[in-house]
């Protein structure tokens, strides 16, 4: 055999992919892996069939004109930011490509990144490949899994080079609002401290929040990659659109990355979107849309032993199973899918240092019925 060293040792099979093997194994409800359970509309299936004729060769490496405009558009519209499409607007393909160009191309050896546990899986190891060092700010659930911006002034260091920004959040649910961007902004200020914002839930908030995206702040936008997706915003995970937006000079360096990941995604897609995003109705009644999926689940669970935690954004709801059962959380996780025949993603997962609690993770971006059956039978425990 070759010797042949691994560049991420410490690096497994993620655990969305072990849980929703075993839910296909198990023959169970798959509430762990952020999927919808339904298709996208008629209509933006009916524009990809009409742009497949003509639009089948590569893109711009940038994204196809009007897509970015379209994009630009949209920003305006919903956040009041004005952006130039040739210069701050970059199709990738799906935001994880978003947030693997982004940090490369502003980290080098020894820079540290600062991250938020619980943290979507991907920050740390894109760091790491980087040469950079992660460096993980636990976050309570006591404290509703808000930031300690204390906590954050003291891990800023002289080798800070960027901080991973992500709300609404994955997977707790919790966001931020303009006194964060306020907070934040101030910790920044007169630095060389880069951001990167992870908003792939942008238009999934509830009970009557807006999003504060870093845009909405111009000490944070002028330092920010802002990496978005249309998968979860249009139902369409398995297509891979995503975009970043960025000041011109960060736009620049990052499409050098870019350019070497994956060149240009997909051209009839980009055509399709760029036309199903002149209709601000279909990504501004999402919330609404989701909040009652969100309300539905949680509902079940009112005068049972699992505690319900907020869940502010986004289509996850985390519930607290310390009543239940002393079981570390991917024991539980793997015995409900097994015996109960319902899929879920433990917390401790997303942490470098796992806390004490027993949380359990759901999408509720399902059908209502897989929501009332999944629910029902966990709710007996």
């Amino acid at each position: 055999m070759i010797n042949f060293p691994s560049k991420q040792p410490q690096v497994q099979t993620t655990i969305f992919t072990k849980m929703s093997q075993l839910a296909t194994e198990e023959g169970a409800l798959n509430l762990s892996q952020g999927f919808p359970g339904f298709d996208c509309s008629e209509e933006l299936q009916e524009l990809v069939r009409f742009y497949a004729k003509g639009h089948n060769q590569y893109a711009p490496m940038t994204g196809v004109p009007v897509f970015r405009q379209s994009i630009a558009n949209k920003t305006n519209s919903f956040y009041g930011v004005t952006l130039d499409a040739d210069t701050e607007v970059t199709v990738v393909s799906g935001a994880t490509e978003a947030l693997f160009a982004a940090i490369h191309c502003c980290v080098s050896a020894g820079d540290e990144v600062i991250m938020f546990d619980p943290s979507y899986d991907a920050y740390d190891p894109i760091v790491r490949l980087a040469g950079g060092i992660p460096v993980h700010i636990p976050l309570k659930s006591s404290n509703s899994f808000q930031i300690d911006w204390e906590e954050l002034g003291r891990k800023i260091t002289p080798k800070t080079r960027a901080i991973m920004v992500n709300s609404p959040h994955n997977p707790t649910g919790a966001i931020w609002s303009m006194e964060d961007l306020e907070a934040f902004a101030s910790l920044v200020k007169g630095t060389n401290i880069l951001i990167v914002s992870d908003e792939v839930y942008e238009h999934i908030v509830f009970d009557g929040a807006k999003h504060a995206s870093v845009l909405l702040h111009p000490e944070l936008r002028q330092r920010s990659f802002v990496c978005g997706s249309f998968g979860k915003t249009y139902h369409i995970t398995g297509w891979k659109i995503g975009y970043c937006l960025a000041p011109p000079y960060l736009t620049q360096e990052f499409r050098k990355l870019h350019q070497w990941v994956t060149f240009s995604s997909a051209t009839p897609l980009q055509y399709a979107l760029a036309d199903y995003l002149k209709t601000p109705a279909h990504y501004l009644g999402l919330s609404s849309f989701y909040q009652q999926k969100r309300d539905l689940f949680a509902s079940y669970f009112k005068g049972s032993r699992w505690k319900i935690l907020p869940s502010h954004g986004s289509f996850f709801q985390c519930l607290d199973y310390s009543e239940i059962s002393d079981e570390s959380d991917v024991d539980l996780s793997v015995r409900l899918t097994k015996e109960l025949k319902v899929a879920s993603i433990p917390v401790s997962v997303f942490y470098e240092t796992p806390p004490e609690d027993r949380i359990l993770r759901f999408c509720f971006a399902k059908n209502d019925d897989v929501l009332k059956e999944a629910a029902q039978k966990l709710a007996q425990l």
